[in-house]
C-alpha cells in the first residue's frame, strides 16, 4: 500500500500547486504602456525591466503578484543612450545605467505605482510626484468603474528655478535634503513646493503623507493603461 500513499501525497501537492497557480493568474494584471510623446521614451518598470518605445508605440507588460512581490512602479526615461550590452545613461529616470531596470529610477521622474491583490481583493494605484516630474502621464484602469488619474500640468515649464533639472522638475527633498522637505521629522506636511506639484497634478500625491488622499482602488484582476504625454508633444 505504500506506493499508493506516495501517489496520493504527490497528487495532493500537485493539486495545491495548481490551485495556487490558478489563483495567481486570476489576479495577474496587464499594463499597456503607450508613448504618445513626440520623442522616444525608454519605459522602465519594476518588475518588468525596460523597453524602448518609439512615438506612438506600446509596451504590454504582464504582472503577476507572488508571495515576494505584489507592488511595482512604471516610469519614463528620457534622452537615453545604451550600448550593445544594455549599459548606458538617461537624462531622467535613469536606473543605475541599465537598460533593464532592476531597481528604482533617479529623480526627477513621474511614477505610476501599484500594489496588486491587496486587502479586500483590491488593487491600489497612484501617480506619485515624490520623486519629481519629467513626463506628463495618465494612469487608469480599463474598467469604467475605476477612477483614472491625470497628471498633465506643465510642471516642467512652470518649475521653480530652484527645482529645475535637465529634462524635468526635481522634488524638493532631492534639492534641499532637509527634514521639512523629506518628511523625515515628526511634523510631515505639505510645503510650498509640494503644493506647486499638486497644483499641476491634483490627482497625484506630492509628498509622503499625501498618498492617503491620492491613492485609488480597483478590483484585483483589472488591467491598466499608462500613457506618457497623453495630450501629445512633451
Amino acid at each position: 500500500m505504500k506506493p499508493f500513499k506516495n501517489l496520493s501525497i504527490s497528487f495532493f501537492y500537485f493539486f495545491v500547486s495548481t490551485l495556487i497557480f490558478i489563483s495567481l493568474l486570476a489576479y495577474a494584471a496587464r499594463f499597456d504602456i503607450k508613448n504618445n510623446c513626440n520623442i522616444t521614451i525608454w519605459a522602465a518598470a519594476t518588475p518588468g525591466g525596460g523597453r524602448q518605445i518609439n512615438p506612438g508605440g506600446t509596451w504590454s507588460l504582464e504582472v503577476t503578484p507572488n508571495s515576494s512581490s505584489t507592488s511595482g512602479r512604471i516610469w519614463a526615461r528620457t534622452m537615453c543612450s545604451f550600448n550593445g550590452s544594455g549599459v548606458g545613461k538617461c537624462q531622467t529616470g535613469d536606473c543605475g545605467g541599465l537598460f533593464h531596470c532592476q531597481g528604482g529610477g533617479s529623480a526627477p521622474c513621474t511614477l505610476a505605482e501599484f500594489a496588486l491583490n491587496q486587502f479586500g481583493n483590491l488593487d491600489f494605484y497612484d501617480i506619485s510626484l515624490v520623486d519629481g516630474f519629467n513626463v506628463p502621464m495618465v494612469f487608469n484602469s480599463t474598467s469604467p468603474k475605476c477612477s483614472g488619474i491625470d497628471c498633465t500640468g506643465d510642471l516642467n515649464g512652470n518649475c521653480p528655478t530652484e527645482l529645475k533639472a535637465p529634462g524635468g522638475c526635481y522634488n524638493p527633498c532631492t534639492v534641499f535634503k532637509t527634514e521639512e522637505y523629506c518628511c523625515t521629522g515628526v511634523d510631515c506636511k505639505a510645503t510650498n513646493y509640494s503644493m506647486f506639484l499638486k497644483g499641476g497634478c491634483p490627482g497625484a500625491y506630492s509628498f509622503p503623507l499625501d498618498d492617503k488622499l491620492s491613492t485609488y482602488t480597483c478590483p484585483s484582476g483589472s488591467n491598466y493603461n499608462v500613457v506618457f504625454c497623453p495630450l501629445g508633444s512633451l
